[in-house]
């Protein structure tokens, strides 16, 4: 609950530094980044072991595949499986599909996306949906964190180094634009798929685990130019 409180806190401050100081998003959420690892890092240095039962029961959680044998449910062969991150992976994108497509909160992200002067002047409260949008972040990644945390069975300063650019490959992947107001869930599902398979591809092969990082940075860089070179044909 702490995690959640805190979440929606760096979200909100996140909003309202980028809405009326006119800080880019990304500088300030990449300083937002920096501050919660420097806070993390100033209540412990070290690897955090967490030993609790609700977190235990947690990472352990399955739904196990069943089929009704001679009177009673047996579990298949080989032994089939989802997890509670596997379930909530597909609520949230659902959940995101329904917001961005079916209520006025999505349609005034996208046209914020599009053009914020725009979408101010056609009368869209900006300043709100701004910060509800990074509040909204915060619960996601508040989420992403705790089950991590319950999965790793710790957590430490330097979990999830990383993990943001990982972020931006997928949703570049998935035809979400550079300069705003374009992007789907679907599509980035299937961008982070596609990512996910060709890290797999990458391990297959032997290959070395710090060029995951330089083949990242070129998948961003691709997705990125191919998108620009699309809004400058547009134009």
């Amino acid at each position: 609950l702490f995690s959640f409180v805190v979440g929606v806190g760096l979200g909100l401050l996140m909003g309202a530094t980028i809405h009326y100081l006119n800080v880019p998003p990304f500088i300030t959420t990449l300083t937002g980044m920096f501050l919660a690892r420097g806070v993390c890092s100033l209540i412990s240095r070290e690897s955090l072991t967490i030993s609790h039962p609700f977190i235990d029961n947690l990472a352990g959680w399955k739904l196990y595949f069943k089929h009704y044998v001679d009177g009673e449910w047996v579990k298949v062969k080989p032994i089939a499986f989802i997890n509670l991150n596997f379930i909530l992976f597909i609520a949230m994108i659902l959940i995101g599909f329904f917001i961005l497509q079916r209520t006025r909160f999505g349609r005034n992200i996208y046209a914020i996306g599009g053009n914020e002067v725009a979408a101010e002047v056609s009368g869209v409260n900006t300043t709100a949906t701004l910060i509800r949008i990074y509040a909204t972040a915060g619960v996601m990644y508040a989420i992403a964190g705790s089950l991590l945390a319950a999965k790793s069975g710790g957590a430490s300063a330097s979990m999830g180094t990383g993990y943001e650019l990982e972020a931006i490959a997928g949703c570049t992947i998935g035809g979400v634009s550079t300069t705003g107001g374009i992007g789907t869930v679907p599509g980035i599902l299937v961008g982070v798929l596609v990512f996910e398979l060709l890290k797999i591809i990458l391990q297959f092969l032997n290959v070395n685990p710090y060029y995951n990082y330089v083949v990242q940075g070129l998948v961003i860089v691709i997705a990125v130019a191919l998108d620009i070179r699309k809004y400058i044909a547009k134009k």
